[in-house]
């Protein structure tokens, strides 16, 4: 039964290491108001000053003091985990890993140093606990944890709702079903008000893993005692209530000895509760709680073994599913990378092991995004968007300068071309966001599920990467789809086989002197010549840009025709209207 204890305070370490808090261990949680003597109670155990002391709240993280009794018959642990000197008493903390202790007055600066560090110099808390080891053969195989002392009224630089932050985590402690909960109240406050006591009923309604321990029994008012809060006459207490006496504020300024506090503490027992006096004081608590954790541990086993074994089997499948140890780390990691950059040109191509079902992505997604989203939107564009018959006669006239033009100034249609082609530029735009949003989703889609868990922060680093690659590439690509439209808006094609059509508008609207029938033969030739054009076009998917002028021809027609009825007021000429017609 007694090698139970180091076997719990080795997983105490190995859960305090991984940082889980998927099993709850078997431990004792030390929970007092401050200044009710519950340093003094666990260096009394000790045998040794090495908890910080002062004014307010000094304990500001969890202590899991482990104690390690070292005996004749284990040499074995002395020599493993002790000084390579003849000594008898040292401890270790589980943050300086090997570094071995044997002068207290450092263990005391360390536990402070680590607690500045953790919690800062404000006097607030940290729930991150400080593990400590202490090895002797003055102490008894026991696990107890100190936490900070329960408070009502923040005093100082302490934050306003440090009550609250403490009771929290005392809750998170006690409310652990396998801990037994010590209880620590000062004899010279009342009993019936002890902040501990109420926490502990509030978390074992049933008392059975709570001990109460009364403190400063020396400082009870002349003429009163502490019999009756002993006997468990004022509150009862299943595991019973264990008084001791402290070393007084001046005991330690003259740094008495702790043994000889101990003989002072049994003469004072004897002296003033000689029938219980085999029953309280600092050594029987010691051997109480020693048997109250082993017969817990006991209890706590069966349970605690399934869920040990269950977490063993869970965590070593995890392990065997990120597969053999690795040898060459560079082999590998070049190995991932090119694995990554395969299945991201795969999503692109369309053959990928696991192509999605439910909806379009990677290669097939940008090419809707070309051929649907990005072709309708250009469809759906009005070329005489935005023009009306004001825009156009103020064109050509700016175009004639001073003197009015024979001919249709050619610069008018270009100017009014160019505004138009310049309203292309936004939607291609959109078009290139909307494109280089689908790659940076095909990232999510690339590298297997098993590497990803066992190498999560390569796979950040490698969507770090592709992402700022990408995120680099957009302002090239929009400058390149800005260039194209500039091309196409520094020369206006006019030879071009759409434009035909323009001519047979021109030459309707101004009336040549060419023969009628001739006329009438060319058009119908030149229509014919368009259709077959058309079709050849649409066998491919081009829609030739003269269906556009189909659409608007009757529009044109109209309007020439209303122009040509206008009145002798009108702002425009006639021959002004055939020009507007024309453009």
């Amino acid at each position: 039964m007694e090698s139970l204890i180091p076997v719990i305070n080795k997983l105490q370490d190995v859960f305090n290491t991984v940082g889980s808090e998927t099993i709850q261990l078997p431990q004792i949680v030390v929970v007092g108001n401050q200044s009710s003597g519950k340093s003094s109670v666990l260096e009394a155990l000790v045998g040794h000053d090495f908890l910080p002391r002062g004014t307010g709240i000094v304990t500001r993280r969890p202590l899991v003091l482990q104690l390690v009794h070292v005996s004749k018959d284990n040499q074995r642990l002395a020599k493993e985990d002790g000084p390579s000197a003849d000594v008898n008493e040292w401890a270790k903390f589980l943050h300086t890993k090997n570094k071995i202790y044997t002068d207290f007055g450092e263990v005391c600066k360390e536990i402070e140093n680590e607690t500045d560090r953790m919690s800062g110099t404000n006097k607030g808390i940290c729930p991150e606990p400080i593990v400590l080891k202490v090895f002797s053969k003055k102490v008894v195989n026991l696990t107890l944890v100190d936490l900070p002392g329960l408070t009502k009224v923040p005093v100082g630089d302490q934050p306003p709702d440090i009550e609250q932050q403490i009771r929290e985590l005392c809750v998170n402690y006690i409310s652990n079903p396998n801990s037994v909960i010590l209880a620590v109240t000062a004899a010279n406050t009342d009993f019936a008000t002890s902040e501990a006591i109420k926490l502990s009923r509030d978390y074992d309604p049933d008392g059975r893993r709570t001990l109460g321990v009364i403190t400063k029994l020396d400082l009870m008012d002349a003429g009163t005692d502490a019999m009756d809060v002993l006997l468990g006459r004022v509150i009862p207490v299943k595991l019973g209530i264990i008084g001791v006496v402290n070393r007084s504020q001046q005991d330690i300024n003259n740094k008495k000895d702790l043994q000889e506090a101990l003989k002072d503490e049994a003469s004072f027992l004897q002296k003033r509760y000689p029938s219980i006096a085999s029953r309280n004081g600092t050594a029987f608590l010691g051997k109480t709680l020693n048997r109250l954790l082993m017969h817990h541990i006991r209890d706590c086993l069966p349970e605690l073994k399934t869920r040990v074994n269950v977490l063993i089997a869970q965590f070593q499948s995890l392990l065997n599913s990120f597969g053999d140890p690795i040898t060459d780390k560079s082999q590998l990691l070049l190995q991932i990378i090119t694995r990554f950059a395969s299945a991201y040109c795969s999503t692109i191509e369309g053959t990928a092991r696991n192509i999605e079902t439910s909806e379009l992505c990677g290669g097939a997604r940008i090419c809707y995004i070309f051929h649907e989203t990005f072709g309708r939107t250009l469809e759906s564009v009005d070329p005489l968007g935005g023009l009306n018959t004001r825009d156009i006669l103020t064109a050509i006239r700016n175009a004639t300068g001073p003197r009015p033009a024979l001919f249709v100034p050619e610069i008018s249609f270009e100017l009014l071309v160019k505004r138009q082609i310049r309203r292309l530029e936004e939607p291609s735009l959109r078009c290139v966001e909307l494109v280089h949003e689908e790659m940076q989703r095909m990232i999510q889609h690339c590298g297997t599920q098993q590497e990803m868990l066992r190498f999560p922060k390569l796979h950040e680093r490698i969507v770090d990467v592709v992402t700022n690659l990408l995120r680099q590439r957009l302002p090239p690509t929009n400058t390149m789809v800005e260039n194209l439209v500039q091309v196409e808006l520094a020369y206006i094609n006019t030879k071009h086989p759409d434009f035909a059509e323009a001519h047979l508008v021109h030459r309707a609207m101004t009336g040549g002197a060419m023969n009628a029938e001739y006329e009438a033969q060319r058009v119908a030739q030149q229509q014919r010549n368009l259709l077959q054009e058309r079709e050849e076009r649409e066998k491919v998917g081009q829609v030739p840009l003269q269906t556009h002028f189909e659409q608007r021809r009757s529009h044109f027609t109209v309007e020439a025709a209303d122009l040509d009825d206008n009145s002798s007021g009108s702002s425009y000429s006639n021959a002004e209207g055939k020009e507007i017609a024309v453009i």
